[in-house]
């Protein structure tokens, strides 16, 4: 079970797909988790998801996937637990906030909201991520060829 976690090629496009989505997640989560670059934080982020019908221990699920999430992508470490998290994410987003914005973002700003085709894009890559591991430069690379699991 172990190997099958950690298991990945030393391929260097896996590596840079992971980079940048835990660059951009960990960007988000940190706005949310921390405050950092004008995000609002833990507390208000989750009065935030509690007013809209959320659960709290969803809220924090969420919360903690992308900043987690976010931080294991960059790393590599548990990418693959790591990219599920953004995945779950993603899907609950598409289906609660932006399918009725309909598919395109809202670069004109004639729309109520955002529409999902990020979170596709997205979900192309943690997919991805899930079945091919990590890639080159990841703990998770290192981790496997250290205990050697074949």
């Amino acid at each position: 079970m172990l190997s099958t976690l950690f298991k990945t090629d030393d391929d260097i496009v896996l590596t840079l797909i992971r980079l940048m989505c835990g660059i951009v997640f960990f960007y988000h989560g940190s706005q949310k988790m921390l405050g950092w670059w004008g995000g609002p934080g833990f507390t208000n982020m989750m009065h935030g998801f509690e007013s809209q019908g959320i659960p709290p221990v969803f809220a924090f699920l969420a919360i903690a996937a992308e900043f987690f999430g976010g931080i294991g992508l960059i790393i590599g470490f548990l990418s693959r637990i790591a990219a599920f998290g953004i995945s779950v994410n993603m899907v609950v987003a598409i289906f609660t906030v932006h399918l009725p914005n309909g598919f395109s973002m809202n670069w004109s700003g004639n729309q109520k909201g955002e529409g999902f085709e990020f979170h596709l894009l997205v979900l192309a890559i943690t997919v991805s991520i899930m079945l091919a591991g990590a890639g080159a430069l990841s703990l998770d690379r290192f981790i496997y060829k250290r205990n050697q699991w074949r």
